[in-house]
């Protein structure tokens, strides 16, 4: 009877706007219905909702960014292996090389995961014995099979002009990966490039395959041009695979402004 009301309210609280199912693991982005919150009364007026990832484990393996487990249920067992020193000190670096968390739990089992609701965007994507790269904090949960580590820049100027560090997110392997999203996913574009170039003029590219070599360059060939153009330093994208970019990733804050109702 409990269980059967709890499944009744959930249900009329959120709707699936995304999901994908792997053999072991399916993945749901849930959107909540507008809410009774004043604080966020014309946020959610111009169509910002509240978002969460629930994980529905069938004998399957996850792993999730630290912190991010908000509730559980069913018959789940939860480790965070550390790895020895040499585990630990590697998990350190890549911890502040990625701004994400040093350790990544794993979840095994079978049951509901319900990970932290956000105001946030996210992404649900399925890799298919590849590798990406994404940008710094972008990685949130995925499939035990998905291995996720670092990709070093390869030269001094795209990690000192272009904005993204020396390293980012790796992610190879196959399976399902779910990813934090600066913009809603139909404002991003795909670009399929075949042994092409693509330059962009700001950080807004969140993610590449692995065979798409990236560089900074002057948006012309002289010194000179580039000051007058007005373009100055390009990010550039040359090879066969994908890019995608968010063009308006600009107007979006780190997180969601609080917007009171206005009662004078």
């Amino acid at each position: 009877m409990l269980c059967h009301r709890a499944s009744s309210v959930m249900e009329k609280l959120f709707e699936v706007i995304e999901s994908a199912q792997g053999p072991y693991a399916k993945f749901e982005i849930l959107q909540y219905k507008p809410l009774e919150l004043p604080d966020y009364y014309f946020s959610q007026k111009s169509g910002v909702r509240l978002k969460q990832v629930r994980i529905t484990l069938n004998n399957g393996t996850v792993m999730t960014e630290a912190g991010a487990l908000h509730f559980m249920k069913g018959h789940i067992t939860v480790e965070n292996s550390v790895g020895g020193a040499t585990g630990m000190l590697k998990k350190l670096a890549s911890s502040m090389l990625t701004n994400e968390s040093v350790f990544k739990p794993t979840y095994q089992g079978q049951g509901e995961i319900y990970l932290e609701p956000d105001f946030g965007h996210y992404l649900i994507h399925q890799l298919d014995h590849e590798e990406i790269i994404v940008d710094k904090g972008m990685f949130y949960c995925c499939e035990s099979t998905v291995k996720v580590g670092l990709a070093a820049m390869k030269n001094i100027s795209s990690a000192t002009r272009g904005g993204e560090g020396f390293f980012q997110t790796k992610l190879s392997g196959s399976g399902i990966c779910v990813l934090k999203s600066p913009v809603p996913q139909d404002e991003i574009i795909k670009f399929q490039l075949n042994n092409e170039r693509l330059q962009v003029d700001g950080d807004f590219a969140l993610l590449r395959s692995g065979s798409i070599q990236f560089t900074v360059e002057k948006s012309t060939q002289s010194m000179i041009g580039s000051v007058t153009s007005g373009e100055g330093l390009l990010q550039t994208f040359t090879g066969t695979g994908q890019v995608w970019i968010a063009p308006t990733q600009h107007l979006y804050r780190p997180s969601v402004p609080v917007q009171k109702k206005f009662s004078g």
